[in-house]
């Protein structure tokens, strides 16, 4: 069986180094050095400029050899439960940079009613993968709903699985995967622990190992995108290792 794609997310190396390193096209190098088959861009790391060369973003990846993905911290949904009017403009973003996917939260679901979602889905190449972020709305009955409606539909979209983001809506992710699995096309790998009154992402090293039995309920053929923290003095040892683990499995 061919190896799923792992995809390096560069809000793993944190806000800080990213901006230390000169943006996040300065870590293509790096993320490629490492071994990974792809990137994930994220949105809110970008500066002003940034937005306005997302062409030579394009280019630098494609240099690179590795494949796009593309992380915006918004919702599909609004609170008032409209569709969220710049997901056009977010698809073209993912367009210009070359992304397959692009990945957006879930928001205030109440129906399908909007018919602009399914012109919009069919407008572009890019695959809409809706993640389960840290709030009740990405709780698991809505989740379920959503997709649910979105199949009968026929909706060209999937779901990003977010294996950490569970503990925050304090929900059992291996329940969450046996209802959801059969819509994931992409997986952010994470393992979180108690912090105060919430929960922190932490090294898979960090962890009890649970998060190994998280990802076998998960499809196999997904890719495989490393979201928990990317620290340490040499930061090429450290993504190549959590590259091979995750390739290994």
């Amino acid at each position: 069986m061919a190896h799923p794609e792992i995809i390096v997310v560069t809000a793993a190396y944190g806000t800080q180094k990213v901006a230390e390193s000169g943006g996040q096209s300065a870590l293509l190098p790096l993320i490629k050095a490492a071994g990974a088959d792809g990137v994930e861009i994220r949105r809110e790391l970008f500066s002003e400029d940034d937005l306005l060369r997302l062409n030579s973003l394009n280019k630098a990846i494609a240099q690179q050899q590795l494949s796009a993905s593309y992380s915006v911290p918004e919702a599909l949904w609004l609170e008032d439960g409209s569709l969220n009017p710049r997901l056009g403009q977010f698809l073209l973003e993912a367009e210009q940079i070359g992304a397959k996917r692009l990945k957006i939260a879930l928001g205030h679901f109440v129906d399908l009613s909007d018919a602009s979602l399914a012109e919009v889905l069919a407008a572009s190449p890019v695959t809409v993968v809706v993640e389960n972020d840290q709030t009740p709305d990405s709780k698991l009955a809505p989740m379920q709903n959503f997709f649910h409606r979105a199949c009968d539909a026929a909706l060209p979209l999937d779901m990003t699985f977010d294996m950490g983001n569970w503990q925050w809506t304090g929900e059992d992710a291996m329940q969450a995967a046996a209802q959801l699995s059969r819509y994931v096309s992409y997986i952010h790998v994470k393992a979180a622990v108690p912090h105060g009154e919430s929960f922190r992402a932490v090294a898979l090293d960090e962890t009890d190992g649970s998060w190994r039995a998280l990802l076998k309920a998960l499809p196999a053929d997904a890719p495989r995108g490393i979201e928990f923290p990317l620290e340490g003095e040499d930061l090429l040892a450290v993504t190549r290792h959590y590259v091979d683990l995750l390739r290994a499995l």
